[in-house]
């Protein structure tokens, strides 16, 4: 098959690769459509994979063709999303279902070949059927939206609540679509990039702030009457977070969810919110994923059928496996504009 493989630190090439063989309960899907998540940047130029070569891609949805053993068979010609988080379901979080929070976990893109490829293999406990009215490139969005819901439901956010979102990247605009889907009453986005501003305008939002242009605090006051009821930070930097705390109202919910590039400083000025508005501070990791009902997978592709959520305006490019290497370069160094790239195969196309 052809296949995206790192092969060391920056190092990623197009070329052929030995399509998987699926063990026992696991199938061979042939991807239909692989989303370029934030995290594959430095995964790809700075951090690298756990080992080498690995294919990385872990946003994407396909066709099982085969499956390893009985297990799966039922499936083949099964359109469906996969949960890249393989868990080890021994340690204390797996033996609480929390399989998110695995001590021990494989990753499909990073652990593990993923899906910057024509074929991968995954388990078949981690697939979900995509319902015939959503679309293989809506499918391969079910991780991030399922990201996002997870952090909508560690804030508790309720319908009527204002909820603030720092950071407009592509996880911060699901997390405000789930917010207004869920009932919010007013959301307030955050980012000191405006493109990504125009962006939140143009999915419907209409009330957005620039930090470095405008001041916050007097933005917040402006909207709402004691401050935000959940405040999400989304940007992984020290001042998303300190705004985030800022928004927040006393006895509010702050929600900690973005991947911190580097070290992260609290000014004491910020600091203060915590204690002295009571604040409620919760992280965000994953999504969870289970045989019973806590499956924000299977949640994301019900809303996505029912077109409660739309993920279809945040697609604003789609490529084709052989120009992911340029991509990835063009995404690295801001040339391009991009809140979601799919690489498509060829029938996707």
């Amino acid at each position: 098959m052809k296949a995206c493989v790192l092969h060391g630190v920056g190092d990623l090439r197009y070329e052929n690769a030995a399509t998987p063989e699926p063990r026992e309960d696991e199938v061979l899907i042939r991807v239909g459509a692989c989303g370029v998540c934030g995290s594959d940047i430095p995964r790809v130029f700075e951090k690298g994979t756990y080992s080498f070569p690995t294919i990385p891609g872990h946003e994407f949805a396909g066709t099982v063709v085969s499956a390893g053993g009985e297990s799966g068979r039922e499936m083949i010609g099964q359109r469906v999303a996969a949960y890249p988080l393989i868990p080890c379901r021994e340690c204390f979080a797996c033996r609480q279902g929390e399989y998110q929070l695995c001590a021990r976990y494989d990753y499909l893109g990073s652990r593990s070949d993923g899906a910057f490829a024509e074929y991968v293999r995954a388990p078949v406990w981690n697939l979900v059927p995509i319902p015939p009215e959503v679309s293989m490139d809506e499918a391969a969005m079910t991780e991030p939206a399922a990201v996002a819901l997870h952090a909508s439901r560690q804030g508790e956010m309720k319908p009527g609540d204002t909820v603030a979102v720092v950071g407009a990247g592509p996880i911060g605009l699901l997390v405000a679509l789930w917010a207004r889907a869920e009932g919010a009453a007013k959301v307030l986005i955050f980012d000191v990039d405006d493109a990504r501003l125009d962006t939140a305008r143009m999915l419907g939002f209409d009330a957005m702030c620039n930090p470095r242009e405008a001041d916050a605090r007097e933005f917040v006051a402006a909207l709402t009457k004691f401050g935000c009821d959940v405040s999400i930070e989304a940007a992984g930097t020290a001042s998303a977070l300190a705004l985030a705390l800022q928004c927040a109202r006393p006895m509010g919910t702050v929600v900690a969810l973005g991947n911190p590039a580097g070290d992260m400083t609290l000014a004491q000025d910020a600091y203060w919110a915590i204690p002295r508005k009571q604040l409620r501070i919760v992280g965000s990791w994953n999504s969870s994923f289970s045989d019973g009902p806590r499956n924000e997978w299977r949640t994301v592709l019900e809303a996505m059928a029912s077109k409660r959520l739309d993920v279809r305006p945040l697609i604003t490019h789609r490529i084709d496996l052989r120009s992911l290497p340029r991509m990835m370069d063009s995404l690295r160094d801001k040339s391009v504009d991009a809140i979601k790239v799919l690489c498509q195969s060829e029938e996707s196309r």
